[in-house]
């Protein structure tokens, strides 16, 4: 059980978190939602110990294992992603020389019935637990098994960190947390770097996990699908439901709703009361009445309302200077990076791509195909392999990288990150600009390494307001923010007079904001006019996730009769393969059986061993059985 007892984090006069309390279960699978700043991040960090409150503790169990990510992390480099992953392992050597020393201890002792011979069993077998991880199969192939499942391709694997964007060396972070198997996951934003095949592998790992979740995300289906509790942080308190974040939106509104109609039924009675009183207060045949209510209202417990952060963006871009008709232009474009080797990796190429004065266009497609190389194109931090990239006339970029924690000093301000950058008239006006992005009073004074990545986000949108661009390209500027800071965003870029070239997964922002896609898919760059939803029309999807899939679409048409491939023989295979999974659960259920028996057999020994029996050895065996039979139950409840 982890318990949070009365915290409170303070910066100056500010006051993040209020005495907050709650616990943490074995089982519990926690989605911590608030706004942007609300305070999700330090919660996490207070219980990992990165950050110390100003009042109040946090009490961990004394073998408590957590794996943390972090919205921002530094990546390491030097290394091939399959070599980074494997340092998940380095601390099995610590579990494994553990092991041996209380084993050692085990079998020098007899006093078999004291609680400290029991204590160190119990230790045995976490131990034992943990090194397990890689008991089953070698370390190499579970971390191909869990990179493959994060979306890396078998050819990735040895290529050096340094060559992936920030999101692909979040998913080898990502890749070494779950390896490690620890006792208390903690994820904050996971899903943000993350296409639909590889949202959809976490949700089926995070669901089968047994060990204690604390999961931030701004993506509502994840929530559901992996967390079975709901704590809300707002203007620094917690409000804690056992449901999933559905329902937890369904008893917010219910809760907020009942509260107010007590509340307003308390000010009705309170306002008859004090009429009364006013009226009959020196009348000398209703003094004992108005006394009678003036004791109940000082007795009366009065309804509060609680606090609701109805705070929202309110952008606007100033008016764009005129570029040339044509603001960027690439022929033949051919684009990729070099290999350790001094190899070329190409990663796109024979596009041709033309963008006019006042488009707004989409780049879509799956991870790795090229948006944010395109992107990088356009800034001119690339150039290509072969053909032709130039941007137009009188063309002012603005480049809102994913990476905002490496364009941002964090040892600046808020507000001399802005202050830094602005010249003219508009330095008279960053207060009100800061307003705009949700800054205010004390905030603005905030250092950029307590942030939280919404916060980072929204001070890099704010900062690029600053320049009057004509040319907008924004890869992934929704990623850290809220439902209401993209619509508000999404209706800023609309009324924006510029060029705009955005990267994102996200079809509810670009829909009714882009008028012209290009679709990056299999090394190639596609054109499409239109908006988003004809796009999905053209393609018979529902969303773009969908363009993330790995598998081809089906035809609709019929297969010819030369294909071979019959009604009756689908029947016949699918008959096969029901007959084979029937044997398998059969095999399955007498293993479980006669290692249950062994494991019977061991315990009645283990309960009152003679000098005869070896303590250690039946001890290790019964540990053997345990793992083995724990495999054999999940394969044989996968099956059912």
């Amino acid at each position: 059980m982890i318990s949070i007892d009365d915290i409170s984090v303070s910066y100056g006069a500010f006051t993040l978190l209020d005495k907050i309390n709650f616990h943490i279960s074995e089982t519990d699978k926690i989605g911590l939602v608030g706004k942007n700043g609300a305070g999700k991040s330090t919660i996490m960090k207070l219980i990992c110990g990165i950050q110390k409150p100003t009042s109040g503790r946090v009490d961990l169990p004394q073998r408590l294992t957590v794996g943390y990510l972090p919205q921002i992390m530094d990546h390491h480099k030097g290394k091939s992603v399959l070599e980074e992953t494997m340092s998940a392992f380095d601390s099995i050597r610590d579990i494994e020389r553990r092991i041996e020393v209380v084993t050692a201890e085990i079998s020098e002792r007899s006093d078999y019935e004291s609680d400290a011979y029991m204590q160190l069993i119990t230790e045995l077998s976490e131990l034992e637990d943990r090194r397990g991880v890689v008991s089953g199969e070698p370390p190499e192939v579970q971390c191909r098994r869990t990179l493959t499942g994060l979306g890396f391709k078998e050819d990735e694997l040895g290529r050096k960190t340094e060559t992936f964007s920030q999101g692909w060396n979040m998913r080898i972070e990502l890749a070494k947390i779950l390896l490690q198997s620890p006792n208390l996951l903690m994820l904050d934003e996971p899903t943000n770097h993350l296409d639909i095949e590889s949202i959809e592998w976490l949700e089926d790992y995070l669901k089968e996990k047994k060990c204690s979740i604390l999961l931030v995300s701004h993506d509502r289906k994840f929530l559901d699908n992996v967390t079975n509790r709901t704590v809300e942080v707002m203007l620094g308190h917690i409000y804690d439901y056992k449901v999933p974040y559905s329902k937890y939106l369904e008893l917010r509104a219910e809760r907020l709703q009942q509260q107010m109609a007590a509340y307003e039924n308390q000010q009705r009675m309170i306002q008859k009361t004090e009429e009364f009183i006013q009226t009959f207060r020196y009348k000398p045949t209703k003094s004992n009445q108005v006394q009678s209510r003036i004791k109940a209202l000082e007795k009366l417990d009065r309804i509060e309302i609680d606090e609701t952060d109805n705070a929202t963006l309110h952008v606007k871009f100033p008016p764009a200077p005129r570029s040339g008709d044509i603001v960027f232009c690439a022929s033949d474009l051919c684009v990729g990076y070099l290999n350790s080797d001094g190899s070329r990796k190409v990663v796109f190429s024979g596009a041709n791509i033309e963008i006019k004065r006042g488009e707004k266009v989409a780049l879509i497609g799956r991870n790795g195909e090229g948006k944010t190389t395109l992107m990088r194109v356009v800034s001119g931090e690339l150039g290509p392999f072969e053909g032709e990239a130039r941007t137009g006339h009188n063309v002012d970029l603005g480049y809102y990288a994913q990476n905002q924690e490496d364009v941002l000093d964090k040892k600046e301000t808020v507000f001399s990150t802005l202050d830094r950058v602005a010249t003219g008239d508009v330095r008279t006006k960053l207060r009100d600009i800061l307003a705009q992005f949700l800054f205010r009073g004390e905030d603005i004074d905030k250092r950029v390494d307590i942030l939280s990545g919404g916060e980072r986000a929204r001070l890099g949108m704010a900062r690029l307001m600053l320049q009057n661009h004509n040319l907008l390209a924004l890869d992934e500027p929704t990623n850290h923010m809220d439902i209401k800071s993209k619509d508000i965003l999404k209706q800023a870029l609309k009324a924006y007079d510029g060029t705009l070239i955005v990267v994102s997964h996200d079809r509810d922002f670009l829909d009714g904001l882009v008028d012209k896609i290009y679709e990056f898919r299999d090394g190639r760059v596609r054109e499409h006019l239109g908006s988003v939803s004809d796009f999905l029309a053209r393609r018979k999807i529902e969303s773009l996730h969908e363009l993330e899939r790995n598998a081809e679409p089906v035809s609709a048409a019929p297969l010819p009769s030369a294909a071979g491939f019959s009604a009756s023989a689908f029947s016949k295979e699918k008959s096969k393969e029901e007959r084979k999974k029937k044997n398998r659960i059969a095999f399955l259920e007498k293993e479980i059986t006669r290692i249950e028996e062994e494991m019977k057999k061991i315990e009645i020994i283990l309960a009152s061993p003679t000098e005869k029996d070896d303590i250690m050895e039946l001890t290790r065996s019964y540990l053997e059985h345990k793992r083995e039979l724990d495999s054999l139950a999940d394969e044989w409840g996968s099956l059912i």
